[in-house]
């Protein structure tokens, strides 16, 4: 785990500073710059591209990572072969989605025809986000993740609230700022082009036949199975959001989409962590190491729980102070339910480890497609059944059981095949710190000024997580492990 933490310390730093950026654009700048019906347009138009992007790539990214180890020499054409099969994907998807045109616009002509003009946009999008998952992939590969995640989380924020700013000042219309999202997400791959260029990685050769035997039938085998379960988790992330545009408005979606980016930054530390931990599991699998796998399952569902517990306490207990500052507030606090469901389905995600890592580079990754389809078809139900009951909070809701069942799901099977679990009884300390922290500062009375009730309830939950540790009920190594790295930050 000491080689996992020390690659995930920049990746995590980049995370959370494309957290801050995506929380001045999400809370202030869009609900101040755009309406609620613009806001829903741009950001819908967004997620419908982002949903085709795993479809488009075929699992390619996985198969990337898991196959990677297995090449002494090659490299430059393994990414070369990649490039191609995902190009083949994208003419695909491009092709489906000229034939099904007018199926599509029929889901958003009654309650989101706003969004009709714009759908040409889609698939400039999913193809610039779909090269870029290709060289994340091969840039992971060689455990370069930082500087990959600085232009996923960081450079695309940046670029995108400069955009919004254009508009706001009046120097570009909605359309020309609808079209620049094409702009917006290419300079992040021009970006990872010239990155692995620099590294001298980047380079094109087509000499396929220099693979080792039956090398590219089972990267391709693989590849084609968990593909369905990749675009599948994505549908499972996806689909609410355009299922909101589309059963009941975009100012609907702008409210949900709000709220769902203000707990996903629950989550923020499980894809850092994510991103370094998954070539180092594929690594371990090739060499048959299943207790040091089992380790790592165990501890990483330690720490993330641990951290991500404190940022759900904390963003909970103080998010009617974090609605105040959110412009045209009595329009989107109406989705305050929505962070809370939401950010507990985060929390089953992060508790149950690094399941769905684990089985794509195991034997078992034909499991991971069956779990994953199951549940992108029960995602979709409950959606149908529970936004008409109960509007955004039922998309909220269904994405919450849905993760449960899901996590739940892949637990035992992981622990039937493998024996591998993630929980121990540190698990019911750290739950007994959040709760103890959630109910303490839930009881406070709320002050006037919400800067200064967000302080007072934010280093009163810091502190009992600070003397749980000093009474080591649990968070000793944690409080040890951030002392080291500021003591040594380079390291």
């Amino acid at each position: 785990m000491g080689k996992v933490a020390d690659q995930s310390i920049q990746t995590t730093i980049f995370s959370y500073l494309g957290v801050v950026i995506g929380y001045f654009n999400v809370l202030w700048l869009y609900p101040y710059a755009l309406e609620a019906s613009q806001l829903g347009t741009f950001r819908t138009i967004q997620d419908l591209a982002l949903l085709f992007v795993p479809f488009a790539q075929l699992g390619l990214g996985h198969g990337i990572t898991r196959y990677f180890p297995k090449l002494e020499q090659g490299q430059s054409a393994f990414l070369s072969f990649s490039l191609l099969l995902s190009l083949v994907g994208f003419l695909v998807v491009g092709l489906l989605f000229w034939i099904f045109q007018e199926e599509i616009i029929s889901l958003f002509a009654s309650n989101s025809p706003d969004i009709l003009p714009y759908l040409w946009i889609v698939l400039l999008i999913t193809f610039m986000a779909l090269m870029n998952s290709i060289l994340d992939a091969y840039s992971r590969s060689f455990l370069k993740v930082a500087i990959p995640t600085f232009f996923r989380e960081v450079f695309i924020r940046i670029l995108t609230g400069l955009w919004i700013v254009c508009f706001l000042m009046a120097w570009i219309s909605f359309d020309q700022m609808m079209m620049g999202l094409i702009a917006i997400y290419g300079l992040p791959l021009l970006g990872m082009l010239s990155y692995l260029t620099w590294l001298r990685v980047l380079k094109l050769d087509f000499r396929w036949n220099n693979f080792p035997p039956k090398f590219r039938r089972s990267f391709l085998r693989f590849s084609l199975i968990t593909f369905l379960a990749t675009a599948a988790s994505t549908l499972i992330m996806k689909i609410d959001s355009v299922m909101v545009s589309s059963m009941i408005s975009l100012e609907a979606n702008a409210i949900y989409t709000i709220a769902f980016s203000m707990a996903l930054v629950i989550e923020m530390p499980r894809r850092a962590i994510s991103q370094v931990v998954m070539p180092v599991i594929a690594d371990h699998f090739s060499r048959n190491e299943f207790s040091e796998i089992n380790r790592i399952y165990k501890q990483v569902s330690r720490r993330q729980l641990y951290i991500c517990l404190l940022l759900f306490v904390g963003l909970w207990t103080n998010i009617d102070n974090i609605y105040h500052f959110i412009p045209n507030r009595e329009i989107y606090e109406s989705g305050k339910w929505v962070v809370f469901l939401i950010g507990l389905g985060k929390l089953f995600d992060v508790a149950f480890s690094v399941n769905s890592e684990i089985l794509v580079f195991s034997k078992y990754y034909r499991f991971n497609l069956t779990a994953t389809i199951l549940m992108s078809i029960s995602i979709i139900i409950l959606n149908y059944l529970l936004i008409p009951i109960y509007g955004i909070e039922g998309a909220a809701l269904a994405s919450a059981l849905v993760m449960l069942l899901f996590n739940l799901l892949k637990y035992f099977y992981l622990k039937l095949k493998l024996g591998f679990v993630p929980f121990d009884q540190s698990t019911l300390r750290i739950l007994s710190i959040g709760v103890f922290s959630l109910i303490i500062v839930s009881n406070l009375p709320a002050m006037e000024n919400p800067l200064l009730d967000m302080g007072i309830k934010s280093i009163l939950i810091v502190a009992v997580y600070g003397i749980a540790a000093r009474l080591k009920i649990y968070g000793q190594e944690e409080l040890e492990w951030v002392r080291q790295k500021i003591k040594k930050p380079g390291s």
